[in-house]
């Protein structure tokens, strides 16, 4: 029985990236080995402060990744990087360096953009930082998906082509969890 941690990097209503994610989760909710799919909301987050003590938000932060089995996260590209929103989290959750709940924990990445190289160096940019935290960053191939906004119908994700490979991918890191 896995426990996956939903991460969007966006905190729009509209956002393809929760989007996404929403879809995968009822792609993936009839799977046996999936129990459990909770979001992190990262927007009640304060702006990261080391002199600052951890609060509410920041421990249910720190507590969903550390029980999660595995993390997911999709990013949308903003000016060819991640959102400071998801630097944010990522900042509160990587204290203590090199002890945090993201040393040794799996994490798989995917990127949307409204261009059209689909979040490519959004996600370069967080893979980066997520191995400099010694996180487990699934080894697949990359789920970017460009003109994101195009393929949202009254809020919900419809590419099913996307789908189809990112549900792919999705399941191979829910297999290695359970290996």
């Amino acid at each position: 029985m896995t426990q996956l941690l939903f991460i969007s990097g966006s905190l729009r209503q509209d956002s393809s990236s929760t989007a996404l994610l929403r879809a995968l989760e009822l792609r993936i909710k009839s799977v046996p080995a999936v129990t459990d799919v909770t979001y992190a909301d990262i927007g009640a987050l304060p702006h990261y402060n080391a002199d600052r003590a951890m609060n509410e938000e920041i421990r249910n932060l720190v507590d969903a990744i550390a029980t999660a089995d595995g993390v997911v996260i999709a990013t949308p590209e903003y000016n060819f990087s991640i959102p400071g929103v998801l630097k944010n989290a990522i900042d509160w959750a990587s204290r203590p360096a090199y002890q945090s709940v993201f040393k040794g924990k799996p994490v798989f990445v995917l990127s949307v953009s409204g261009g059209a190289l689909g979040g490519v160096r959004a996600q370069g940019h967080l893979k980066y930082i997520l191995n400099g935290m010694l996180a487990e960053v699934f080894p697949w191939q990359e789920i970017v998906v460009p003109v994101a906004p195009k393929k949202m119908i009254e809020g919900t994700f419809e590419d099913q082509a996307v789908l189809d490979f990112a549900t792919e991918g999705l399941m191979a890191f829910v297999s290695r969890l359970n290996s």
